[in-house]
């Protein structure tokens, strides 16, 4: 296939890029500098540009584009930039989409969300038909998911990836982690009882290529494992893998300290099941946090 995909060089989009080469698929990326080679197209989703012809020579649109929640302090400029990080690529490939003609049109958009929809859900389980929760993450996944309506409109299949906590060494949620936890001057944050919707690495890049091939599936799509846990949980558990101990917890006030309004994100109980593809039977490589720690840290 054609791929054209925004947000090639972040966490994901990196290995999303060399899987689906490896698989065999032309990728080009979408980049806001000048193109440097034929694998790559310049576009300006701050101001809505993008070539239609770009799009038009695509089987398939991935969008992974958006500042990282984590990566720094918030504070109202980097609040702003998270929102229109997501809405500005969203919106500008929907809408270029939207405006092909519907024989040129690619079929299918894979545009990321995140599992922040849901908001606090404590321990209720929440699958795709949930509505969208209350909180920063949530509103900036509700308007993030709305911008990709005119491709829908439009006939195109839009599949709305409302990714977990992907585990991977050298980032996400876990590279974070590594340093303290080896030190032995780690442990759980706050009270520990929020729950994680984690998902290997290997699973969140089979799952979008699994995505990519099933025409029957459209819309939202919880892309987690399907055993999430606590955070006290997580705690043990890497701190087994790890052979080190992990009892000192850190309060929840000394996290607002340091992280402002991520903080809250980062207490937040998020219960999510992947309802959509069990119910289409994918099959998880890493169906427990055990095996999908063991998988991040040897990879």
């Amino acid at each position: 296939m054609r791929i054209l995909l925004a947000g090639a060089s972040g966490f994901l989009g990196t290995r999303l890029v060399d899987r689906l080469s490896a698989d065999g698929h032309q990728v080009t990326r979408l980049v806001r500098r000048p193109a440097r080679d034929a694998r790559e197209r310049r576009w300006d989703p701050s101001a809505g540009q993008l070539d239609p012809a770009t799009l038009a020579e695509s089987d398939v649109v991935v969008n992974l584009a958006g500042a990282g929640v984590g990566d720094k302090r918030w504070n109202d400029d980097y609040r702003r930039l998270i929102r229109t990080s997501r809405v500005d690529t969203s919106s500008t490939l929907a809408i270029t989409i939207a405006g092909l003609p519907a024989a040129d049109r690619p079929r299918v958009l894979l545009n990321s969300s995140a599992v922040g929809w849901y908001g606090n859900t404590g321990d209720r389980v929440v699958e795709e038909d949930a509505p969208a929760g209350e909180g920063f993450l949530a509103d900036v996944c509700r308007v993030w998911e709305a911008a990709t309506r005119p491709a829908e409109d439009a006939g195109v299949r839009v599949v709305r990836l409302r990714t977990g906590l992907p585990l991977h060494r050298d980032g996400g949620l876990l590279k974070p982690q590594l340093l303290p936890f080896r030190l032995g001057i780690a442990g759980r944050l706050g009270s520990g009882r929020q729950w994680l919707p984690w998902i290997s690495m290997a699973d969140w890049l089979d799952a979008v290529g699994f995505l990519l091939d099933r025409d029957d599936i459209a819309g939202p799509v919880n892309v987690v494992g399907p055993n999430p846990v606590t955070n006290a949980e997580f705690t043990r558990e890497l701190a087994r893998q790890l052979h080190r101990p992990a009892i000192i917890p850190i309060p929840a006030l000394a996290l607002k300290a340091a992280l402002g309004g991520f903080a809250h994100e980062a207490l937040t109980s998020t219960r999510v099941h992947p309802g959509v593809l069990t119910r289409a039977g994918y099959p998880y490589h890493h169906p427990d946090l055990s095996s999908a720690l063991h998988a991040a840290l040897t990879a």
